[in-house]
């Protein structure tokens, strides 16, 4: 039974990468899924992706760029300040500047570095690198 379908979606990812594919589907399609998905491939984490509607239902179909070491969801969704994000970033990436956190804002799903940048807090919901 799914009960998270962003936390599915970047296991099947992670699994996927691991095992040297090029491809991954993921279904079912949330809104937070597909924003994680752009900040991934807008940082380079993954390839292009798109969704396809077959009739069942939709699903998405995401091409694998390469440089995915590690990827998952933030349980549970800690909030977190301006000034706490340095302890965070020792928590759950492996090294300074390396990977990035998405955070849900006021302003809308973003970097952890784009949070730091336009001075705003908010709530952990995934971690890359």
């Amino acid at each position: 039974m799914l009960n998270d379908v962003l936390a599915n979606t970047l296991n099947n990812l992670y699994m996927a990468s691991k095992e040297g594919k090029s491809e991954s589907i993921a279904r079912p399609v949330s809104k937070l899924m597909m924003t994680v998905l752009q900040i991934m491939h807008d940082n380079g984490y993954i390839g292009s992706f798109e969704a396809v509607d077959d009739g069942k239902g939709k699903f998405v179909k995401i091409n694998i760029a390469g440089s995915l070491n590690k990827c998952g969801v933030v349980k549970p969704r800690f909030p977190v300040k301006l000034d706490e994000f340095e302890k965070f970033e020792k928590r759950y990436l492996p090294a300074k500047n390396f990977g990035i956190i998405i955070v849900s804002t006021s302003n809308g799903i973003m970097t952890h570095i784009e949070a730091k940048e336009k001075k705003l807090g908010g709530r952990l919901i995934a971690y890359i690198y």
